[in-house]
C-alpha cells in the first residue's frame, strides 16, 4: 500500500514538473517574442508604414475592425489558457494547499494595491482619467519569464516558480477586475443564455466527458453570448476553462489523459508564439510625431510609469517581506533578498495585461490610449532593465544553500 502511495505521488509531482517545465519554457521564449514585437510594432508606427498599419487595425470584417477581433477573440483564447493555468496550480500545482498560496499570494495582493495607489494618487487632478487605476497592477508573465531566462543559471528555479504562481494569481485579480469594472451595459436576455450555456459545461464536466471538442463548441457559443451581454468577452475564456475537467483517466499517461492538461499544451506555443505577439503588434504601436518628453509627465503616463516602476517592486517585496517576517510564508529555496527584491522589480513588466485594460479604461479615447502605451512601455523598460541589471550583479549570492533573516 505504502509503495502505491509512493508511486502515485511520484508520478503526481513528475506530472506537475513536466507541466512546469513546459509552461516556463513557452512562457520565457514567447516573452523574448514578444519584446520582439514590441520595439516592430513602435518601428512600423513611426515609419512610412504607419498609415497603412493603423488603416489595417481599423478595417472592418463581419462588423468587426480586426483590431477588435485581435482584443476580443484571439484574447479570449489567451483567456482561456490563463484560466486553464489557474485551475491547475490551484487544484493540482505549486497553488494547491494554502502554504503554497501563502507568499505569491501575498505579494500578488501588495503588487496589485501599492500599483493601483499610486495610480490614483497622480490622477486625483483628472477624475476622468481614474478609471485606468488597474492598468499598472497587473503583470506580463510571459515578458518576465523572458528576461529571467536570459540570466539563465543565475537565479534559482524557485524564484521563477514563485514568479509564475504570483504572476497567475496576478491574473487571477485582474480577471475579476475586468469582469467587475469593466463591464459596459449589460443585456439581462444575453446573461441568461450566458448562465444556461454555463449549465450546460458543468452538465459536460459532470457527466465525465472528456472529449474536448464538445467544450470548444460549446465555448464558442459562450464566447457569443458573453460579447452580447455586456462582460468583456474574454471573460468567457475564463469561464470555459473553470468547466475543463481535471481528472486522472485509468490506464492512459497523467499529462496525456488529462482533458484540461492536453487543452492546456495545446493551447501553449499558440498563444506564446502567435496570439500574444499579435496582440503585442497590434496595441504596441504608438506614434511619436509632434510628441516630446512632456508626454510622460501627463497624468495617465505617469501614474502608470510609477506604478509599473516603482509600485509593483515596493508592494511585492514589502508584502513578501512581511509575510515571512511574520511566519506565514517561506522564503523561495537558495535565494537571497537581493534576488527576491529583483524579481519584485520584474514584476513592473505590465506589458500584455496592462495594455489590455488600458484599451478597457478607455475605449473611445485614441488619445488617452497613446498615452496608456506610452506608460505601460516606459514602466516595463525601466523593470525589465532594472530588475535584469540586479539579478545579474547577485549571480555569486545564487549559490548559498539558504536565505539569511534580514
Amino acid at each position: 500500500m505504502t509503495d502505491m502511495i509512493t508511486s502515485e505521488a511520484g508520478m503526481r509531482g513528475g506530472r506537475i514538473r513536466t507541466v512546469l517545465r513546459a509552461l516556463l519554457a513557452n512562457e520565457a521564449a514567447g516573452g523574448l517574442v514578444l519584446m520582439a514585437v514590441g520595439v516592430l510594432a513602435l518601428v512600423v508606427a513611426n515609419s512610412p508604414l504607419a498609415p497603412a498599419y493603423f488603416g489595417a487595425l481599423k478595417t472592418d470584417v463581419l462588423e468587426l475592425s480586426i483590431l477588435h477581433w485581435i482584443n476580443d477573440a484571439l484574447m479570449a483564447v489567451f483567456f482561456l489558457l490563463v484560466g486553464l493555468e489557474i485551475k491547475r496550480e490551484m487544484l493540482d500545482g505549486q497553488l494547491r494547499t494554502w502554504p503554497d498560496r501563502a507568499l505569491p499570494g501575498i505579494a500578488a495582493l501588495g503588487g496589485m494595491l501599492v500599483p493601483a495607489l499610486i495610480y490614483v494618487a497622480v490622477n486625483l487632478g483628472t477624475p476622468e482619467t481614474l478609471r485606468g487605476w488597474a492598468i499598472p497592477a497587473a503583470t506580463d508573465i510571459a515578458f518576465a519569464l523572458g528576461v529571467l531566462s536570459l540570466l539563465g543559471p543565475r537565479v534559482p528555479v524557485s524564484l521563477k516558480v514563485f514568479l509564475t504562481a504570483l504572476a497567475i494569481l496576478d491574473d487571477l485579480g485582474a480577471v475579476l477586475i475586468i469582469a467587475v469594472f469593466y463591464t459596459a451595459d449589460l443585456s439581462p436576455v444575453f446573461l441568461v443564455g450566458t448562465l444556461a450555456v454555463l449549465g450546460v459545461l458543468v452538465g459536460l464536466n459532470r457527466s465525465g466527458v472528456e472529449r474536448l471538442l464538445p467544450y470548444l463548441i460549446v465555448g464558442v457559443i459562450l464566447w457569443f453570448l458573453v460579447l452580447q451581454s455586456g462582460v468583456h468577452a474574454t471573460v468567457a475564456g475564463v469561464l470555459l476553462a473553470i468547466a475543463i475537467p481535471l481528472r486522472r483517466t485509468p490506464g492512459r499517461p497523467e499529462a496525456s489523459g488529462c482533458a484540461l492538461i492536453r487543452l492546456e499544451h495545446a493551447l501553449q506555443p499558440w498563444v506564446a508564439f502567435l496570439i500574444v505577439p499579435i496582440f503585442g503588434f497590434a496595441n504596441a504601436g504608438v506614434s511619436f510625431a509632434g510628441m516630446s518628453a512632456s508626454a510622460l509627465a501627463q497624468p495617465v503616463p505617469l501614474g502608470i510609469a510609477l506604478g509599473l516602476f516603482v509600485g509593483k517592486q515596493l508592494g511585492v517585496f514589502a508584502f513578501a517581506w512581511g509575510a515571512i517576517r511574520a511566519g506565514l510564508a517561506d522564503v523561495p529555496a537558495h535565494a537571497t533578498w537581493a534576488q527576491l527584491y529583483g524579481v519584485a522589480i520584474l514584476c513592473g513588466i505590465g506589458f500584455t495585461m496592462s495594455l489590455f485594460i488600458g484599451l478597457l479604461a478607455f475605449p473611445t479615447s485614441e488619445a488617452l490610449q497613446d498615452e496608456v502605451k506610452i506608460g505601460v512601455l516606459a514602466g516595463s523598460v525601466l523593470s525589465a532593465l532594472a530588475g535584469a541589471a540586479l539579478l545579474r550583479m547577485t549571480r555569486s549570492e545564487a549559490e548559498r544553500a539558504a536565505i539569511s533573516p534580514i
